[in-house]
């Protein structure tokens, strides 16, 4: 009974990610004009958000295609890395009912967020080579 209660919120978020893969699989954001919407901040601004080409970086990386998800996407798929190594810590430690290192404590870490996040917003929009290959 103990390792059900202890699994229940790792169930729930392993269902929603499930539930997210399964529908950008179904929606195939590579195809234009598709289920998925356009990013609005590039359909009004002309501009690649830090965002921009996550679903397909998401939807290539469930096919196997590692360098279509790099180029989609690089630091989307570095943090979404990320977030499966945390899962995997916090399903293990709720199973030895451990508390969890929480990385947020750190003083640094809002600030390498935003930087890595505010560097990889201004390099994708240089309009020059070899910064346009990162254009989608």
């Amino acid at each position: 009974m103990r390792t059900r209660r202890a699994l229940a919120a790792p169930m729930a978020v392993a269902v929603g990610a499930i539930a997210v893969c399964a529908t950008v699989a179904w929606a195939d954001p590579t195809t234009p004009g598709g289920v998925i919407p356009p990013c609005p901040t590039y359909s009004m601004f002309g501009i690649l958000c830090p965002g921009c080409g996550s679903s397909r970086m998401l939807y290539s990386l469930l096919h196997s295609d590692l360098p279509a998800a790099l180029h989609y996407n690089a630091l989307g798929l570095v943090a979404l890395l990320v977030l499966a190594l945390v899962f995997g810590l916090w399903t293990v430690n709720r199973l030895r009912d451990t508390p969890m290192l929480r990385w947020t404590r750190y003083r640094w870490t809002p600030h390498l967020v935003l930087t890595l996040t505010v560097v990889w917003f201004v390099v994708r929009n240089i309009p020059v080579a070899p910064f346009t290959a990162l254009r989608i």
